[in-house]
């Protein structure tokens, strides 16, 4: 991206990818966080490679690390530029297990580190301004405007940040603001947050999205890097460090973020980051007026150009009849004599007649048999679910199976075969 006239900047966007997702199991236990199916045809990363391709920036380093096979071909195989300008590319940069005089071969330790380990990307495009992303939240922003702010406040650094309850937020990083937004304190996951100023009830947390000057930022990872005792996240050890520093660093206030073609605050962010939350999140998606909306053609959204029949609802007879309702269905779904009711269903799902599907998710190729009542569920790629199978009723005989069941959602893995 550069911006014009005299403020011209180049930048480089790194999106972090490698995160174990542990809190979304079973989700993640065949794919890294990032990799997993969103709102029936995208990745949970295609919303970070969204917002910055449609903020103009085209140049990418996605940093992968823990099953990561599932985003690799998923990156290949959707996100690729045309090969000849130097400047548009996404690129997978794998972990490379980097010799450490005092550690020997490591993996990233840290998210720092993550971004120390690939600090030759940055020296070898002669960015002025890194975005580091992370690739596992839900949400749009026009990354255009935040490099506007960090140039007006002359900022080394500025950090994405949103309110949230005090109640949640020792789940985040949490900064103190001066009227200026200029950052006086940054706590990682405190155990008790402080609030905002102006807002008892809630504390400024980052979004983990920060613009870096680039020759800082390598100052600072390099330095970081040297410490034993640090462990090399940047919330944890490197806005710390800069802070004390007295280095410029400058919250951005996400709520201030404009969408084209959208009307109203730019309020909705989600860290899907458990299965309660991941449908949540979903379910917001089938709202008659979603916060989050996906039909918003001045921002687009893209992801994989898989090719799949039009969606299918077949029967209309007595109660065999195939309908959904209030619910979104992807290509290549055939309901027949079934009800979809407030459910996302994703490429080439087949609901048999007299079945019921409802508040659910269903991933790719799930095939729903006769006579069968699913609620409250999310269920993985690959699953064929027999005749008269009931889910989510008896949350009891679900966990006796084997099921996770978080919060009343019951959830079935890739590829699981009933017995």
């Amino acid at each position: 991206m550069k911006l014009k006239g005299l403020r011209s900047a180049k930048l480089v966007g790194m999106v972090l990818a490698g995160g174990r997702g542990t809190r979304l199991h079973p989700l993640t236990w065949r794919r890294t966080k990032p990799a997993v199916p969103f709102g029936g045809k995208y990745r949970i990363i295609d919303f970070a490679l969204n917002n910055m391709i449609n903020s103009g920036i085209y140049g990418i380093y996605v940093l992968t690390q823990f099953k990561a096979q599932s985003l690799t071909e998923h990156i290949q195989r959707n996100w690729r530029f045309g090969g000849f300008l130097s400047d548009y590319f996404i690129t997978l940069a794998p972990a490379q297990m980097y010799l450490y005089e005092e550690l020997g071969a490591e993996w990233y330790r840290g998210t720092a580190d993550a971004i120390y380990q690939n600090i030759h990307l940055i020296e070898n495009h002669a960015a002025d301004i890194i975005a580091i992303f992370s690739g596992d939240h839900i949400y749009k922003m026009d990354i255009s405007h935040l490099v506007e702010a960090h140039l007006d406040n002359q900022a080394d650094i500025s950090i994405a940040a949103y309110p949230v309850p005090v109640s949640e937020a020792s789940r985040f990083g949490i900064l103190q603001v001066d009227n200026d937004f200029r950052v006086t304190e940054f706590q990682e996951k405190p155990q008790h947050p402080k609030p905002m100023p102006q807002r008892s009830t809630h504390a400024l947390a980052s979004m983990g999205n920060y613009l870096f000057n680039a020759d800082l930022l390598i100052d600072l990872l390099k330095r970081d890097a040297a410490r034993q005792e640090s462990e090399h996240d940047f919330g944890k050890n490197v806005l710390p460090m800069a802070l004390d520093e007295g280095l410029q660093l400058f919250a951005y206030d996400f709520a201030q973020n404009p969408i084209p073609g959208q009307v109203g605050a730019n309020t909705y962010w989600r860290d899907v980051g458990t299965i309660k939350s991941y449908w949540e999140a979903t379910m917001d998606l089938i709202a008659v007026e979603p916060e989050f909306d996906l039909y918003n053609y001045d921002w687009p959204l893209r992801s994989s150009a898989e090719f799949s029949p039009p969606a299918k609802f077949v029967h209309e007879a007595g109660d065999r009849r195939g309908q959904a309702l209030n619910s979104m269905v992807a290509g290549g779904v055939i309901i027949s004599g079934a009800t979809v009711r407030e459910s996302v269903l994703a490429r080439r799902v087949r609901v048999d007649s007299y079945s019921l599907v409802e508040r659910s998710v269903l991933f790719d190729e799930v095939r729903v048999r006769r006579h069968c009542v699913i609620k409250n569920a999310i269920i993985d790629k690959d699953v064929d679910i027999p005749e008269g199978t009931q889910l989510g009723v008896n949350l009891d005989d679900d966990r006796r199976r084997g099921f996770t069941v978080e919060e009343g959602i019951v959830v079935v893995p890739k590829g699981y075969r009933f017995s």
